[in-house]
């Protein structure tokens, strides 16, 4: 029985689909962040295994796996083929491995995939799989030559420096252009995957079950399982933006109040937070009450004024004030910014107040309590909401 023309086409339009890019789209910037990040780190590298002597017989200093070592690092730091572990110990243990076979087999025919299928073994065994490794176990089964006159050296300079040298440059490139590398493992953000309710090893068999492991951390599996929780949660509530909910009545304090009078009004107000602001209404920073109690039992920065004569006062006498205490790095919200774009704000910043500003005038507060109060109001007036 003949398909359907419709059929027909629809399976031929997704097959072709499957050919075309995977990956989602980036900007611009972010592909020449990449490119020069690559280049600057191949160069540098060159420059110092050349001018070292390492091999300066045979001019050994750059491998061609090095390209694609410098692909992965630079152009996908979170991806789990990339850290630091896979990338130095998947191509030293890949080299060595072909080495071993190369000073072993003669026959270029079976020396070359035994090499690499060895190379793989070792990779996967050390639990460092970096595809660049299969290319430096080709490139010294390829080189018999070399290998021979080089021994296990080869696997030392430059393959084990050279990488190395490149996980140190593309870290501080990371670092210096916004991006984070080394990726964070999971214990570093325990936070997370108590919020979606899953542990580590939950989120590792997820992994293995769709067989992702090799392409995604479980940090990374964890934030975006979050991100999404939280950006379906704002879909949920509907058109609310901020302006909607935020607390308006609110008991603002003067960068020069003290902390005596920081703490006075804390007791009096029964606050959490006490926005500063200038006469003008100007917004400067937050001062939270767990931070000031912090600071004054001596749980605070261990340099500066705050250490001094009962961390009530500067060296010079005078007393601590709200500028001097109060938290300048919260993340801000507009007073038409959707819940959506409030949630990940609260969840994630590590803080439970959003500042709410027109320009640079405070015109209200967005705190956990009155997030989580306007979502049950939108919740329970919903009626198709179960």
């Amino acid at each position: 029985m003949a398909r359907p023309a419709s059929t027909s086409s629809a399976r031929l339009s997704g097959a072709l689909r499957s050919l075309g890019p995977s990956s989602a789209a980036v900007t611009a910037r972010e592909a020449l962040r990449a490119g020069l990040g690559s280049a600057v780190g191949l160069g540098l590298i060159g420059l110092v295994l050349a001018s070292s002597g390492i091999d300066s017989r045979t001019c050994l200093f750059l491998i061609a796996p090095f390209g694609a070592t410098a692909v992965l690092l630079f152009a996908a730091p979170n991806s789990p083929l990339a850290q630091p572990w896979p990338a130095v110990v998947g191509n030293t243990v890949s080299a060595s491995a072909a080495v071993a076979v190369t000073l072993l087999v003669s026959p270029a025919p079976v020396r070359v995939p035994l090499a690499v299928g060895v190379a793989v073994i070792a990779m996967i065994v050390c639990r460092a799989v970096h595809p660049p490794g299969g290319a430096v176990a080709m490139t010294a089964a390829l080189s018999p030559e070399l290998v021979h006159a080089l021994g296990f050296r080869f696997a030392l300079a430059p393959v084990a420096v050279g990488t190395i040298g490149l996980v140190a440059l593309a870290a501080v490139y990371a670092r210096v252009t916004g991006r984070r590398y080394p990726y964070r493992r999971f214990d570093d953000a325990p936070s997370v995957g108590a919020r979606i309710g899953l542990d580590e090893g939950e989120l590792t068999e997820i992994l293995n079950r769709y067989k992702q492991s090799l392409n995604l951390g479980v940090a990374d599996l964890a934030r975006l399982v979050s991100a999404a929780e939280l950006q379906a949660a704002g879909h949920r509530a509907g058109p609310l933006v901020a302006s909607d909910f935020m607390s308006v009545d609110l008991v603002t304090v003067a960068p020069g109040s003290t902390v005596g009078e920081l703490a006075q009004m804390f007791d009096t107000h029964r606050f959490t937070a006490l926005p500063v602001v200038t006469r003008n209404g100007r917004f400067l920073g937050v001062v939270f009450q767990i931070h000031l109690v912090s600071r004054l039992r001596g749980g605070g920065p261990g340099r500066g004024p705050d250490r001094v004569f009962g961390r009530l006062f500067r060296r010079d006498g005078s007393s601590l004030t709200a500028a001097d205490v109060m938290d300048t790095t919260l993340p801000i919200a507009a007073p038409d910014a959707p819940v959506a774009a409030l949630l990940p704000m609260l969840a994630e910043s590590g803080c439970n107040a959003v500042p709410v500003l027109d320009g640079d005038v405070l015109v209200g507060i967005v705190t956990q309590t009155d997030l989580i109060a306007a979502l049950a109001r939108q919740t329970f007036a919903d009626p198709l909401v179960d």
